[in-house]
């Protein structure tokens, strides 16, 4: 698809992998609507800009938890053709004493932003007919599980696996779907356990501590630049890639994971009826990556 001319809705757009991805799509010409909380990232972001001779973006004030501003946001943005939902907190702690506001707070934001934006936009999508692209901003935690991360793990894998479904859905519609999961980034990501909102201070995580977070902070100092990252993503929403992986240092992580699950399937023959319903499964599959609609009759 030619992406000159066409719209684009940014969550979390003004700072971080975000707003690498809109200078990325303001390189390939497109209208950027960017939504943001901070004022200050706002204003760096049109900036930038000015200083770079660019369109400016329309910038929208949102919280991704907030489905009436999400869907106001929608109302007002028009035609949008490609949809990013990229807003995030990445927060740490060990997941065996996380409490409910902690569970809450995290999927609220990671999983939930995404299923808001979601629910507000693809009616328009869908409706104007003209194609486009959804890009579900995730992180390598949607395939590699750590001791620290366990809530942002599953957010992600959610947000994994919500992606991947949703791609055969949209098949049909001419709008593609990606699941970008980007590594170590140059980003302030870290410190989101210090912006940590009101309603969900019940954390069981021990208090943030601002020079620890500070001294983790530095190993995002060795990050890809958020701005390559943004034309990566750029360039496998061209080429409709369902997954974007950014960063090539994870062959080995991702060898383990396939010989760990190979080696796990139990060694014994299968009963044809059940190789028949995978094949179908399988087939059902091909057909809706390639733009037919599946139903459960498909399966069976």
């Amino acid at each position: 698809m030619n992406w000159q001319g066409k719209t684009a809705f940014i969550t979390g757009g003004v700072s971080g992998i975000g707003f690498g991805i809109a200078r990325a799509f303001a390189e390939a010409g497109m209208d950027l609507i960017l939504s943001y909380r901070n004022e200050a990232y706002r204003a760096d972001a049109e900036a930038w800009f000015v200083q770079n001779e660019r369109p400016l973006p329309r910038f929208v004030k949102l919280d991704v938890t907030d489905r009436a501003g999400f869907a106001a946001a929608a109302a007002e943005a028009g035609k949008v053709h490609v949809l990013v939902n990229n807003a995030g907190v990445s927060v740490f702690g060990p997941t065996d004493e996380a409490s409910y506001a902690d569970h809450d707070w995290i999927m609220g934001v990671n999983y939930g932003g995404v299923v808001n934006g979601l629910v507000s936009f693809l009616p328009g999508m869908k409706a104007h007919g003209d194609g486009g692209h959804v890009v579900n901003v995730a992180s390598m935690a949607a395939y590699l599980s750590g001791p620290q991360a366990g809530i942002y793990t599953a957010s992600k894998f959610a947000v994994r696996g919500l992606t991947e479904s949703l791609r055969y859905n949209l098949a049909p519609h001419g709008i593609g779907v990606s699941l970008m999961c980007p590594g170590l980034t140059k980003t302030n990501a870290w410190d989101s356990a210090l912006k940590r909102p009101d309603d969900f201070a019940d954390t069981g995580f021990k208090p943030a501590d601002k020079e620890e977070l500070e001294q983790f902070g530095t190993a995002f100092d060795l990050g890809m630049d958020p701005l390559e990252v943004g034309r990566k993503t750029l360039a496998g929403m061209t080429e409709n890639r369902g997954l974007i992986l950014t960063h090539p240092e994870f062959a080995e992580d991702f060898e383990e994971i396939y010989r760990t699950s190979l080696e796990a399937l139990p060694k014994e023959p299968v009963p044809e009826g059940r190789l028949h319903i995978e094949k179908l499964r399988r087939d059902a599959n091909r057909a809706a990556a390639e733009g037919k609609m599946i139903n459960l009759g498909d399966l069976t």
